[in-house]
């Protein structure tokens, strides 16, 4: 069956309805304090291992395809068996992608540039993110696998078996029966692309809620909820999120993935077209000397943020070291080299940016996930990005991720804050 939902309809108090109840502030900033951190990263990791794939040797050996390694869990977990058909697809895209961003740069590609349209959030839409949208949307639509798809291009969730890929409107399709819930930042750090900057591709996977059902003989208030209901699918906190992968674009081209068993890394190689396993169980350092923020914007941070990194650039923080300054200003390149390097990765709020201003559902959770199964911290500095629950689509959230203890230098700062 299926049904078609038009984003008028949506109150603020029909969608609340299907939704938890948001902590108060106060209740934010305890809820990540020290101690209780421990506690809800405990819970956080046992709520993983109940859940996590069986993984063997195979999963475990450097040069090992990805193809080869999706199978393999496949066979060890057969209630996995979709995602090998998802992964070979989301595969088949960042190989293409990562063509067309290497070729971007020659007068032929006709691929740099704006596209002259603005995405719902109104920003400019460049050429590349318009072509990697699709590209990813192309790859996905016929898999099979999935129910709902949302995209940092898109206005609103789409259903990718029926909706086909031509402009349906304001109409948003959801496809009962299919197993999964996509959601994607199709060229993070497209800014930057023009300038040959590494960008990079952010996937996050959920299950599709089979409870989504419709009757055809509601009355419009009751259609209503169930349509609110059915969006929900989409608007599910990272703690539910099934995988999450990124693909990295740069000096070669790297695919992150996890699966809620630790994290592993594949490098391209071209020569054979296939992605190998380069970096199997990635762990973060505990601590380290490098932070990774927009330095401009620090005046503009609160009082816990600017404290914290102004000690760590004084040397005066709790490790005593004075700290490095990286920062790429794209999401993936900063990720990738925190993970493997170890340091602190952060867009938190500013005055121009009260709210945050990485989407929570596409960019902020999926890294999130990839970040905790690797060792690491991600928090707002108050909560827990993983266990947000989102409200829209295009939801924003401040975002600070990487090694334990440094991070938990920053959510110290926010807990005394809360305290004077």
């Amino acid at each position: 069956m299926k049904i078609a939902l038009l984003p008028v309809v949506f109150s603020a108090i029909s969608v609340r309805a299907f939704l938890p109840t948001r902590p108060s502030p106060a209740t934010q900033y305890f809820r990540y304090g020290p101690r209780l951190a421990t506690a809800s990263l405990s819970q956080a990791a046992g709520a993983a291992v109940s859940k996590a794939p069986v993984f063997d040797e195979v999963c475990e050996t450097t040069g090992v395809t990805l193809t080869r390694f999706m199978n393999e869990v496949a066979t060890l977990n057969p209630d996995l068996k979709e995602l090998t058909t998802l992964f070979g697809a989301i595969d088949t895209a960042c190989k293409a992608i990562s063509n067309l961003v290497k070729r971007s740069q020659l007068p032929s590609s006709d691929t740099l540039g704006l596209e002259g349209t603005l995405n719902v959030q109104g920003e400019d839409q460049k050429k590349l993110d318009v072509i990697t949208n699709d590209l990813l949307k192309r790859a996905l639509r016929f898999t099979g696998r999935l129910g709902v798809l949302a995209s940092e291009e898109e206005d609103v969730p789409v259903d990718l078996l029926r909706s086909g890929l031509h402009n349906r409107g304001s109409e948003i399709l959801i496809e009962e029966g299919e197993k999964y819930v996509a959601v994607f930042d199709p060229l993070d750090g497209s800014s930057n692309v023009d300038a040959g900057i590494p960008t990079g591709t952010i996937i996050g996977v959920y299950e599709h809620d089979e409870s989504c059902n419709t009757n055809l003989e509601c009355t419009p208030e009751e259609c209503t909820e169930q349509e609110a209901q059915c969006l929900a699918n989409t608007l599910q906190p990272g703690t539910n999120l099934v995988a999450a992968a990124y693909c990295l674009y740069s000096s070669s081209t790297f695919f992150a993935l996890t699966l809620g068993n630790g994290v592993y890394i594949f490098t391209l190689d071209e020569t054979i077209g296939e992605f190998i396993l380069s970096k199997p169980s990635v762990q973060i350092p505990e601590s380290s000397s490098i932070y990774s923020f927009n330095e401009a914007k620090l005046e503009m941070w609160d009082e816990p943020m600017r404290k914290t990194v102004n000690s760590w650039r004084e040397g005066t923080g709790k490790s005593g070291k004075i700290f490095s300054s990286r920062y790429i200003g794209s999401m993936v390149g900063d990720v990738h080299r925190t993970l493997l390097y170890g340091g602190v990765f952060g867009y938190p709020a500013d005055n121009e940016n009260p709210i945050g201003k990485l989407r929570l559902l596409y960019e902020a959770a999926p890294m999130s996930f990839i970040m905790e199964q690797a060792g690491g911290i991600s928090t707002t500095g108050m909560q827990r990005v993983m266990e947000i629950q989102p409200l829209m689509v295009h939801q924003r959230v401040p975002v600070i991720m990487g090694s334990k203890n440094d991070v938990l230098e920053v959510i110290d700062a926010y807990t005394a804050a809360s305290n004077e």
